[in-house]
């Protein structure tokens, strides 16, 4: 059966495209940090979708031992019944008020947004390798007004949280880039879903000030989640080859010219530094 992983699954757009896939008979392994919101996430599934199936997997993904934990116990279940890796979509962020570092001192907006992102593609590339399958990350079009602060990529000299937010989008944008450069003719591609301003609660979770105030008053304007769903499952039909790199509700969009293979490949090296792996393109092989 096609198994389509789906990270930050328990809320918001990511249950609302798990529901969405689930309808069209793919089989949902979700990830989660909250083991209750985990569990409810599993139960709204299979009780709303009729013959569906589902599991949610707990990890904060801030952190990269979670993320490899995350990695073996997905790993484990695709072999287990005998699933194909059809798409991975990297649906989980933060946003931070204050600078805030993980365990390994990585700035967290970057680290969750982003670098999670890199390491857990890397620990499921064996399987998205054997199904062909595609990389989805949700994406922002506030990517196209910063550029990667390469001599500070953390910000921990100046730290400014949308600043940071922005940049973690940017940098999902040259990941796929770089996974299309380095893959697509091994049939892996990926993808960057913008689903525009939607009414979740990702600017008020471990938040405050002004960063909260900004994100109350905005929200309401949002979209609801199921909306942008619909991209991410339009992006996962087999029946559709989009050849485009970058989508929004109404298809594909323009995106910053700060996406070249130079800065992808320069974002590319930092990441495999600062996640201690390779990912070569022996890794199709």
């Amino acid at each position: 059966m096609k198994t389509i992983v789906i990270t930050g699954a328990t809320s918001g757009i990511g249950l609302e495209t798990a529901k969405a896939l689930a309808g069209e008979e793919y089989r949902i392994l979700g990830v989660g940090r909250s083991k209750e919101r985990c569990e409810k996430a599993k139960t709204d599934i299979l009780t709303q979708v009729g013959n569906a199936e589902a599991m949610c997997f707990t990890a904060d993904l801030m952190q990269q031992r979670e993320v490899l934990r995350a990695a073996e116990q997905i790993i484990a279940d695709l072999e287990a019944t005998g699933g194909e890796l059809h798409a991975l979509i990297h649906n989980t962020g933060c946003v931070r008020s204050w600078y805030m570092t993980t365990d390994e001192g990585y700035e967290q907006q970057f680290a969750l947004n982003y670098l999670a992102a890199f390491l857990l593609t890397r620990s499921l590339f064996p399987k998205l390798r054997q199904a062909k399958g595609r990389v989805i990350l949700t994406g922002s079009g506030s990517h196209r007004h910063t550029k990667v602060r390469w001599d500070d990529v953390m910000l921990s000299r100046r730290y400014n949280p949308l600043l940071a937010y922005k940049q973690s989008k940017l940098c999902g944008m040259l990941f796929a880039e770089g996974i299309n450069d380095r893959f697509a003719d091994a049939g892996v591609r990926a993808f960057v879903a913008d689903p525009g301003l939607v009414n979740t609660e990702i600017g008020s979770k471990e938040t405050g000030g002004l960063v909260r105030l900004v994100w109350a008053l905005r929200k309401g304007h949002g979209v609801s989640p199921e909306i942008p769903a619909k991209t991410f499952v339009w992006l996962c039909d087999p029946k559709n080859d989009p050849q485009g790199l970058y989508y929004g509700l109404h298809g594909q969009e323009p995106y910053s010219r700060q996406v070249t293979r130079a800065n992808a490949d320069r974002l590319w090296k930092l990441s495999e530094k600062l996640c201690g792996v390779h990912f070569g393109k022996e890794t199709c092989e």
